[in-house]
This record gives structure tokens, sequence and C-alpha cells, in this order.
């Protein structure tokens, strides 16, 4: 192979591996920063930085590199949209230039500001979108500090790639706010129709006890009963509700019994026998354990509350490549199309951000069958020691009390 052939192949691998650490990250600011530095790494420069524009002129963001805590303070105020900057963000291309200095369009930098000569910078565009500028200066090493045409090609290949991994990130951000939005929400809904609805009921029991404390004992103590079971109805609801509010660390109990455990609580909470079964699981990542067990979560509040359903079964089975949640009752069932305020926008949320496909099956009169399916990854060929129920061992009731404690089989 010719130099220049082997000089192209180590340029592409350095942009592959550079693209490969930015898509790593989920966070927005991490995506920024891994950006700048490795747009500095990639064509040698002694400074980076990367605006993302703001309103007003402003930018909302401005990251740079090469550039220590304390030269930074000095420099002072965040740049606005003029100058160099400005330029890029209104031309929305490349822009490379000898010295930036002799540019009639510098406009000048602050006197703490290092010295640049050497300038290139390219748009972060997603279409005609500009999401983000970055410019690299003054080019390290011996020789000249200019930027090479080649730079130039290198830099736009990278910015290409890093557009996409910065709105993969704004719609991970986006979707996991949407989450906590959905996960408040459904705790508002969990305590308004649970836990309110039966305190109001056992003030109203505890002062008819009152009432009739001093005319019928025999009334009053039976009020008094029904006092107590309703505050027991109550404790075991608003535990229901406090654990689906954090999940448990799944790392340690492991996935299945994690899920039978909340299966048995919220089960005795509304009174509804709830199966579980669970094949032996591979070690999946957080993330898939996570949407596994948030997804069984909301389409059990969703059985248990609004179905009328008397038997529930949930199950957790595995094929050669995916591992398979199903959410099954003998609900009342809905229209096709019908779904929309109960979760299940969270649902396939969650479900997407695990790489899974969620598919929802109903019919008036019909029940309801939620099922999740969740791609395996390599690592997770060999089935690992998640606690599970050997094969053909006859499932029982999630509550069953036959069962050892601990144990995730059912």
């Amino acid at each position: 192979m010719t130099g220049d052939g082997t000089r192209g192949l180590d340029e592409l691998y350095r942009v592959s591996q550079v693209v490969l650490s930015v898509n790593r990250q989920m966070c927005v600011r991490d995506v920024l920063q891994v950006i700048v530095r490795s747009a500095r790494s990639l064509v040698g420069a002694r400074y980076a930085a990367l605006g993302v524009p703001g309103p007003n002129g402003s930018f909302a963001e401005f990251i740079v590199d090469g550039v220590s805590d304390r030269e930074w303070r000095a420099i002072g105020p965040l740049p606005r949209q003029h100058g160099m900057l400005g330029v890029l963000l209104r031309e929305a291309g490349p822009l490379r230039l000898a010295d930036i200095r002799t540019d009639p369009r510098f406009e000048g930098w602050p006197p703490a500001h290092p010295e640049m000569s050497g300038f290139l910078g390219v748009p972060v565009k997603d279409g005609e979108q500009v999401l983000a500028i970055i410019f690299v200066a003054n080019r390290a090493g011996p020789g000249s500090a200019e930027f090479t045409a080649r730079d130039q090609e290198l830099l736009s290949l990278f910015a290409a790639h890093a557009a996409i991994a910065l709105t993969n990130a704004r719609l991970s951000e986006r979707n996991r706010e949407l989450s906590v939005l959905e996960e408040r929400s459904r705790l508002a809904r969990d305590l308004h129709d649970a836990v309110s609805q039966k305190l109001f009921s056992l003030r109203a029991r505890a002062r008819a006890a009152a009432v009739l404390a001093v005319r019928d004992a025999g009334r009053a103590a039976a009020e008094m009963e029904a006092v107590a079971a309703l505050g027991a109805e109550a404790h075991a609801e608003l535990r229901a509700v406090i654990d689906g509010l954090a999940p448990p660390d799944l790392g340690e109990a492991g996935l299945a019994e994690s899920l039978r455990r909340y299966a048995v609580l919220a089960g005795r909470a509304h009174g509804v026998a709830v199966r579980f079964t669970a094949a032996e699981l591979p070690a999946l990542g957080e993330d898939q354990d996570a949407a596994l067990y948030r997804v069984a979560q909301e389409a059990l509040h969703n059985a248990l509350r609004h179905s009328g359903a008397t038997r529930i079964g949930v199950t957790l089975s595995r094929t050669p490549r995916r591992v398979i949640l199903e959410v099954a009752d003998d609900g009342s069932g809905f229209a096709p199309g019908a779904p929309g305020g109960l979760g299940f926008a969270s649902m396939h949320g969650r479900a997407a951000s695990a790489g899974g496909t969620l598919t929802i099956r109903s019919a008036p009169g019909a029940g309801t069958t939620i099922k999740l399916a969740v791609p395996l990854r390599p690592q997770a060929a060999r089935p690992a020691g998640d606690p599970a129920r050997p094969a053909g061992d006859p499932a029982r009731p999630a509550g069953d009390p036959a069962r050892p404690a601990g144990a995730a089989r059912a």
C-alpha cells in the first residue's frame, strides 16, 4: 500500500475512534465536552472550542479545550455571536484562515485571551439547522501553524457524525425528562386513587364510631374494626406506591427476584392474584434491567387499577436473542387505538431506550397483553446468575407462602 493510502486509513481510523468516543456519551454536556476534546486531538490543534447558539445573540453553551481554568476565568464573560463566530453561524460552512487576525471580519478578543493565528471552523448541522460551531486554532507541532485542506475535510467529517451524537443525546435527555414527568404523574394518580380515598373513608368511619360510642357500643365497635381494616389497606397501598417510586437495586437482587417481590406487594395491596414465572436469565445491561422492571411495573399498575382483572400473569422468558417480558390480564380490555393517558407512552419510551420492542394486544372484554422484547447483547450470550425458576417447575401465585423467602421462582 502507498504512503498516501496508509495515511488515509490512519486518518479514517482516528475519525472512527473519536466518533465512537462521542457516541458513548448520553448526557448533552458530556457529548459537547468530548466533541471539543476530540476535534482538538483529531487535527492536532493547540486550542479548540464549541459554541451552541442561544437567544439574543448569545451562546447557550460555550466549551473550550486547551485553556486552563485560571486562563478561562481571566478572559471574562462568554463571547457573543459576533466577529468570526458570527460568520461561522451565518454562513454555516467551513472557514479556514492562515491568520485570523488579518481577516477584516475579525473584531479582536479580550486582553487575557491567548494569541491565535491559524484558524479552522466548521458548523455542526442537522439538515439546515446549525446545532453548534466547532473551531480550532494554532496547529501544534513543528512547521506552520496553518491548517490544511485535509484538516478541514477531517473536521467536517467529524462534525457530521457529532451532529448525530448531539441529536441523540438531546432526544435521550428529553425522554428522561418525560419519564420523570410520567413517574410524577403516576405517583400523584396512585396517591389520589388509592391512599387518599382510603383515608377519606377512614375519617368518615372514625367520626361515625365517635357518634355511636355513646348510643350503640356494638355498632361503634364494628365501625372501629372497619377503621382498622381501612388503615391496614391504606398502609399496604402506600407501601406499594413508595416501592414503585424508586426501583430496587436490581444488581443486588436480580431482575427476576426484584420483579417477583413487587408483584407480591402490588397483588396483595389490591387483593388480586398475580402469578409470576421466570426462566433462567442472562446478565443484561443496567438500562435493560431498568426498562424491563419499569414496563412491568406500569403494566401491573394498569391491570390492577383500571382493568377489573381477577387474574394477572407476569412472565420473564428468553430466546437465543432476546429476553421477553409479558404481562397479561383477564380484565375489560380496550379497543385498538384507545390507550392514551395510562402510561403507554412511558412504556414505549422505556422500550426504545433499551433497544427493545413493545407490543400491546387488547380488545373489549378480552383482556390485555403487554409484551416487551429486549435484544441480548454479545456479553449476555451465556446465562448468568440471575435467580430464576428451573425449567419445568410449575407456576405458583406470586404471593404463595410455600415459596422459600428470597427465591425468584414462581
